[in-house]
């Protein structure tokens, strides 16, 4: 573990999205750097389609919505 350096707006930025996501703020700036990664390494990947392979990999199945 180790300390990373961000700019201040940058910051402010994760800690109000961690309010809405129900994450730290340190868990917000994780999750954004492994999406990133991610991102730039299958830049033909849709931010969804990244989520959805993460799922999987995790073996975690989600709900299926509901069609009435």
């Amino acid at each position: 573990m180790g300390i990373v350096k961000i700019d201040d707006e940058l910051h402010e930025e994760a800690r109000r999205a961690s309010a809405v996501m129900c994450r730290s703020i340190n868990a917000q700036a994780e999750f954004w750097m492994k999406i990133g990664m991610l991102a730039e390494a299958n830049p033909t990947l849709s931010f969804n389609d990244i989520v959805k392979v993460q799922l999987e990999v995790a073996q975690l199945r989600m709900a299926r919505p509901v069609v009435a």
